[in-house]
């Protein structure tokens, strides 16, 4: 690792570099990191945010949506003037407000089996910020065949669900092991038909990029294999591990 910070990086990153779980090693990590966020809405949003304020040097964004009114309240990094407009020109255009020196690469796509090969494999960390579950079960079973790191996340009304997979291991299980593609259906996770609290997109967002930068420094504990289950309403939080199913 010959990256050497200078001056201003170490002022702006100061208050975490004097972490000691951190220090000026883990910020070359974070800064020298590649993350993949696929969904640019309630809960990429964050996840981009914060990964970009914690110094990742290089961020792929993909969504192929426009900014829509009904967005507002829980899709952070958009207001009223973005209305209309792309979320990944609108989103690269604030995160290099936030981090100039970041790259942001931008996919005004919709990730499909056609093109996901060509996206994903410059990437080391994968972040799923998805609302349905076709694109789930089809990033999830990318990451699976790469070997990547997957933070997966859903919201629906006042919950929301984590799963960490860390596919590098085998004995690692994967969202096929939670939900069953036949059996599941697209409205839990569709705002339009179930409704979501703003804020719950953003505490979920936000702990997916917090498990994303735990694995890019290698400390704490991993949620890998389990599910973080948050019912935001009577704030009630579960930890369920998951078994990795037989030919899953």
């Amino acid at each position: 690792m010959n990256l050497k910070l200078n001056k201003n990086q170490i002022e702006r990153f100061s208050r975490q570099i004097i972490l000691k779980d951190i220090g000026t090693l883990g910020q070359k990590k974070i800064i020298e990191s590649k993350v993949l966020i696929i969904g640019m809405g309630g809960l990429g949003c964050p996840v981009a945010e914060f990964l970009a304020r914690a110094g990742v040097g290089t961020l792929g964004i993909v969504d192929s949506d426009s900014v829509d009114l009904s967005n507002i309240h829980r899709q952070s990094l958009y207001n009223i003037k973005d209305l209309k407009k792309l979320k990944v020109s609108v989103a690269r255009e604030k995160l290099r407000k936030i981090n100039s020196k970041a790259k942001i690469n931008c996919y005004k796509i919709q990730f499909n089996s056609k093109n996901y090969q060509k996206i994903i494999d410059n990437y080391d960390y994968i972040v799923d910020g998805t609302d349905n579950f076709k694109t789930k079960f089809l990033i999830n079973d990318v990451c699976k065949i790469s070997k990547k790191f997957l933070v997966t996340g859903a919201i629906n009304k006042f919950d929301g669900h984590i799963f960490t997979f860390d596919f590098k291991s085998k004995k690692t299980p994967c969202i096929r092991s939670f939900f069953q593609e036949k059996e599941i259906s697209d409205e839990i996770l569709n705002c339009e038909y179930e409704g979501i609290l703003g804020t719950v997109a953003g505490i979920i967002g936000t702990l997916q990029a917090n498990e994303i930068l735990k694995k890019i420094l290698d400390i704490g504990k991993s949620l890998n294999g389990n599910i973080l289950i948050l019912d935001l309403l009577n704030l009630n939080f579960r930890k369920v591990k998951l078994s990795k199913l037989k030919n899953v």
